[in-house]
């Protein structure tokens, strides 16, 4: 489930909880919340039991009030990333920024670094694979995983991935070159040379890759 949708799933008074949380890096007692919401100490302990137990908000440090310690409530990482970052908006500014005042060549090096060492780290799984249709299973996986829909696929007589939602689809179309880091994060993760077969960019539904032949060292 992405973010997003799982916020808007929420309802009402639990998203404002969480925004109220979020505004509060030192955590709210459940007397702020009743404040800031406009409800009752039992409605919002209710809410609070649902977040807690999704793992969106935690007990935090108790507030000293000069009597009893109050029990404070904290957002946590899981809270956090249920907001909406444009992150796309943010890359596409790097990169153009990039290629304004050092160049395409440099771009392009960056996103092969990159993927490459992204790539490295998930490595130490795929790269022992047995065989090329073992390291196309596991790379569908992986890729699956870091939300790119991939499956593998019979295309002739080897199997391929195939990913139906490239990650920086819309970021691609306005510069290419940013396909550098697919390539590069499979070939590292694989130990293989990839090749891209077919590509959203080009108006096919999908895009494609072949994993090759470990090549010997």
């Amino acid at each position: 489930m992405e973010h997003a949708n799982a916020l808007r799933q929420l309802g009402t008074t639990q998203q404002r909880l969480l925004r109220t949380l979020l505004a509060s890096p030192q955590g709210v007692a459940v007397e702020g919340l009743c404040s800031a919401l406009g409800v009752t100490h039992n409605a919002v302990r209710q809410h609070l039991t649902a977040l807690l137990a999704a793992g969106f908000v935690a007990r935090g440090e108790s507030i000293a009030s000069g009597g009893r310690p109050r029990a404070c409530y904290v957002l946590q990482p899981a809270g956090r990333e249920l907001f909406p970052r444009n992150y796309a908006l943010m890359a596409r500014g790097m990169i153009e920024y990039i290629y304004a005042h050092s160049g395409t060549a440099a771009v392009q090096d960056m996103l092969g670094a990159m993927g490459a060492q992204l790539g490295a780290e998930a490595a130490a799984r795929i790269g022992a694979a047995a065989n090329a249709e073992e390291a196309t299973r596991l790379l569908a996986e992986q890729l699956d995983v870091l939300g790119y829909e991939a499956r593998t696929v019979t295309a002739g007589d080897h199997d391929e991935v195939e990913a139906w939602n490239c990650v920086f689809h819309n970021l691609a179309k306005a510069h290419p070159d940013v396909c550098r880091f697919d390539i590069a994060f499979m070939s590292a993760a694989t130990g293989r040379p990839v090749q891209r077969t077919q590509c959203m960019l080009h108006g096919s539904p999908t895009c494609r890759f072949h994993i090759g032949r470990k090549t010997p060292d």
